[in-house]
């Protein structure tokens, strides 16, 4: 037993180093852009760049639209799932994991394929279309964590019951789907959100081959061209990520100790 603690133990430690190691680097790098002394100037540049201001703002609008839409598209499908067609269940898993799959630039050059100037369908004759056509690539990447955590959420209540006792009490379908379900599953949505936050901010690929002014670029762009500042970006990346991990864990745990409807 006590072996067994010490591997453990230095199993741990070697994962700080290997994480948080590199971290501190990258941070002590990024404090030294005024010669002969540490300080924020990288930061400041970053802040104070409206490129910056103006991407993080679009990469955010672009995940809040990802979020929303994706959420109207996934618990409804679950929720039918595992109410009408649970034989169609491993069918649907199996189509959620596909994002997994196939990388982010096949998926991508399909949707130019399909949906360019000249189809029927022109998402990317117009900026309006090409931003659409944007969430929607982010809605296919997010499927396999969105469909997971809802789907997760769902097996702590009892779909079955609660939709026959609103029935029997006169509700309709929209009626039971948002004050009924959504309510029971708003912790596996808000973990699938979360996620989908992070995915979007540091996507790359679909931003940049339907040339929209997105985070994922413009953190490629200012690593190609700056000394400083990409070190203060991934620092700013990687606080964006864990500030997402940390509300995961928050709404995880505040999901546990509040107990479900009945």
């Amino acid at each position: 037993m006590k072996i067994s603690k010490i591997l453990a133990w230095v199993a741990l430690a070697i994962g700080v180093i290997y994480f948080i190691v590199p971290l501190i680097g990258t941070f002590e790098f990024s404090m030294r852009m005024r010669r002969g002394a540490y300080s924020f100037d990288a930061y400041d540049s970053v802040f104070s760049d409206m490129q910056f201001r103006s991407t993080f703002g679009f990469s955010m609008l672009m995940a809040l639209f990802t979020i929303i839409f994706g959420m109207l598209l996934i618990v409804p499908t679950a929720y039918w799932v595992r109410l009408r067609l649970p034989q169609m269940r491993p069918v649907v898993e199996f189509i959620t994991l596909m994002p997994l799959v196939i990388p982010a630039i096949v998926i991508v050059f399909g949707y130019l394929r399909l949906y360019n100037s000249s189809s029927y369908i022109p998402f990317t004759g117009s900026i309006q279309g090409t931003n659409i056509l944007l969430v929607l690539s982010y809605i296919t990447l997010s499927l396999p964590y969105m469909y997971r955590s809802v789907d997760t959420a769902m097996r702590t209540i009892d779909v079955r019951t609660l939709t026959e006792a609103a029935e029997i009490l006169g509700a309709k379908w929209p009626t039971i789907l948002f004050r009924c379900i959504f309510p029971n599953v708003m912790s596996g949505v808000l973990s699938g959100a979360f996620i989908t936050f992070a995915i979007v901010m540091g996507e790359f690929t679909m931003a940049a081959l339907l040339n929209r002014p997105a985070f994922g670029p413009y953190l490629q762009l200012i690593g190609a061209n700056r000394a400083y500042e990409p070190a203060a970006l991934a620092i700013i990346a990687f606080a964006i990520t864990w500030l997402s991990m940390g509300l995961l864990q928050l709404v995880s745990r505040f999901s546990k100790m509040t107990p479900s409807r009945p």
